[in-house]
């Protein structure tokens, strides 16, 4: 199972019931968005980045934001936030962030680089990612 698959596997798993999940600086890579989109149809899946948004289906909303500054609004009633291979120097900002409007954080960091102490690693069919619960 490939990486971005594997991730919205998990996270369709464990809030089957969820209303809204937002990826942070989804960049070019916008396969994870997109999978969850048809795994919960029903939830709306908002991205972020501070560039250009790559191209996206209807079921995605894109938003220009700046983690490190954020929009609450962007943010607010998420169940998730999300981050695949986010800089480390934005971990911080974005733990602050998913405490302040109360929602669950997994950051997939790419192999080498070090995580915030304090979230739950997690192996979900072969890949790994940490959790933050902040519900």
């Amino acid at each position: 199972m490939r990486e971005f698959e594997a991730i919205a596997d998990y996270i369709a798993e464990r809030y089957p019931r969820a209303r809204k999940i937002v990826e942070v600086g989804i960049g070019a890579l916008p396969a994870t968005a997109i999978e969850l989109s048809r795994r919960l149809p029903g939830c709306e899946i908002i991205a972020t980045d501070l560039y250009h948004p790559p191209p996206l289906p209807s079921s995605v909303r894109f938003e220009r934001d700046d983690v490190t500054n954020p929009k609450l609004e962007v943010y607010e009633g998420a169940t998730v936030i999300y981050a695949m291979r986010p800089p480390p120097e934005l971990q911080p900002h974005l733990l602050r962030l998913a405490r302040k409007v109360g929602a669950d954080l997994i950051l997939k960091p790419l192999a080498a680089e070090s995580v915030l102490p304090g979230g739950k690693l997690v192996n979900h069919r072969g890949t790994t990612f940490y959790l933050f619960e902040g519900r």
